[in-house]
């Protein structure tokens, strides 16, 4: 009777013998603000020296609320400035990723957009999980812990995680 053999039978020493390339993937948190960009430009610049590393760029919208409210009484949108405001959101969003992947193309560095609708702080964490990211890179404004998604991610995301602050050169957004 013939043995059969699989690789989990095989010696050790052949499967050893087999490099095997697991490919990183980091995750890059992109906003119309430069010290996203700067961000992006900083990890392309000092972290990416790897062809199998995978930059995943991701924006988040915040969801539209469809009421108004005036100093009257709640107005509520109808269905087609609802679509209207979620079409521009997406043009925006499209726009923000489409600068960004043009500043990894020049680098020559493969990378992948993903748009999401929610809270950034949480979306940011959760699809870092989801993704199972090796690293978070984001940006930092300097707006303290209450509206900062950088101090957020750093408390709450699941893998390591890159704050990279702005460069004296570069003048804060708000």
């Amino acid at each position: 009777m013939e043995a059969e053999t699989s690789a989990a039978n095989a010696p050790a020493s052949a499967a050893s013998d087999t490099p095997v390339t697991m490919k990183k993937m980091i995750m890059v948190a992109i906003d119309e603000s430069e010290e996203s960009f700067y961000a992006l430009k900083w990890a392309l610049d000092n972290l990416i020296n790897d062809p199998s590393i995978i930059i995943t760029l991701i924006n988040v919208q915040l969801p539209f609320t469809p009421m108004v409210y005036p100093a009257g009484p709640v107005v509520f949108a109808t269905p087609t400035v609802v679509e209207a405001v979620k079409k521009g959101q997406h043009e925006n969003a499209t726009r923000i990723l489409s600068r960004a992947l043009h500043l990894c193309k020049q680098k020559m560095v493969k990378a992948e957009t993903l748009i999401l609708d929610g809270d950034p702080k949480d979306m940011i964490c959760q699809a870092a999980h989801e993704l199972h990211a090796d690293l978070l890179v984001v940006g930092s404004r300097g707006l303290g812990k209450i509206k900062s998604v950088s101090d957020y991610c750093a408390h709450h995301v699941q893998c390591p995680i890159l704050i990279v602050k702005p460069s004296k050169k570069i003048p804060k957004s708000s």
